[in-house]
């Protein structure tokens, strides 16, 4: 099943076009007017639609049979923002995951189950209490709209404030911790710890890397891969982990709530910056808490019971 990080028009029009639905029939289907769905299909991917109405989108692909998916892949094959997930010969592009998008900062979030995971590089069983993990890191785009409603310091990289276009679906750089802190907290999230990140990275089964045991440089942005700056967040499909979750190594390190020491904090996943040696995701790294680079991010998390009474309708 597709399934789409971000809805903006262009989605949106596609959606409408792999349903064989005319404006007026699509625009009553998602229970908004004709003109506002107008509106979105003519500026295209520089609108950003309400969550309310994202989820609506969200919902209708869900509930829309094969040939309609089948359709949808096709008309959005080139989206950055559209994740393929089953594919029209019943080959699975994505792990088989359980999701949600938070009602908050509309971002998808990845379902991890209660249970036992092998922890660090001597494999040490952890029981961890069901949570939820951001299926991609922070980008720009994202703590943009913190930015704007917040009033808080944009990233010292944006050109007078403003997050370029081309860097909309990279991960924010630029942030201390208490920067990531503070979204997560605006986002209705928390940062995950440490132990949290590495068993949405490895699964249960103890898996050196995100996507198996062999060490495979070419599924990440590391050093080796020579790009040498960060990259959309959702370019290394065959580098998911077992839950879906992307970007658990390389492309940059991220912040967790695991405190080292005084006034600092561990970081997992590696970077663009870093060997692959070190992405693998039982590593330890960590640093100041007023530290920012280029090549260091976050992603958030919330606990499972959390999410489920956030989405669950308020009875009348």
């Amino acid at each position: 099943m597709a399934t789409v990080e971000r809805w903006t028009g262009r989605e949106a029009k596609a959606l409408r076009k792999a349903k064989r639905m005319s404006l007026e029939a699509f625009a009553a289907h998602l229970g908004v007017s004709e003109r506002t769905l107008s509106t979105w299909e003519l500026r295209g991917e520089t609108i950003a639609i309400r969550e309310v109405n994202q989820a609506a989108l969200d919902t209708s692909l869900k509930a829309s049979s094969p040939d309609v998916h089948e359709r949808f892949v096709s008309l959005t094959g080139g989206y950055e923002s559209v994740l393929p997930g089953q594919s029209p010969n019943g080959t699975h592009d994505l792990p088989q995951q359980q999701q949600e998008r938070h009602p908050n900062d509309g971002k998808q979030m990845a379902f991890v189950d209660a249970g036992v995971y092998l922890s660090g590089a001597g494999n040490k069983p952890v029981w961890l209490p069901a949570f939820y993990i951001d299926i991609f890191p922070v980008t720009n785009s994202d703590y943009a709209r913190f930015v704007a409603a917040t009033g808080r310091q944009p990233p010292e990289h944006w050109p007078k404030g403003k997050c370029p276009d081309t860097l909309f679906d990279h991960p924010v750089t630029f942030v201390t911790w208490c920067d990531a802190a503070s979204y997560a907290s605006w986002a209705g999230k928390e940062l995950p710890s440490s132990q949290q990140w590495e068993k949405a990275a490895r699964g249960v089964k103890g898996n050196v890397y995100p996507w198996g045991n062999g060490a495979t440089p070419a599924k990440c942005n590391a050093r080796e891969s020579g790009i040498g700056t960060t990259t959309p967040v959702s370019r290394f499909h065959s580098g998911v982990s077992p839950y879906g979750v992307y970007d658990m190594c390389g492309n940059t390190w991220e912040w967790c709530s695991t405190r080292s020491a005084a006034s600092r904090y561990e970081l997992k996943a590696g970077a663009f910056t870093s060997p692959f040696s070190r992405a693998t995701p039982s590593s330890f790294n960590d640093a100041s808490s007023t530290m920012l680079d280029d090549d260091t991010g976050f992603r958030c998390c919330i606990a499972g019971a959390a999410l489920q009474a956030l989405l669950k309708p308020r009875s009348a």
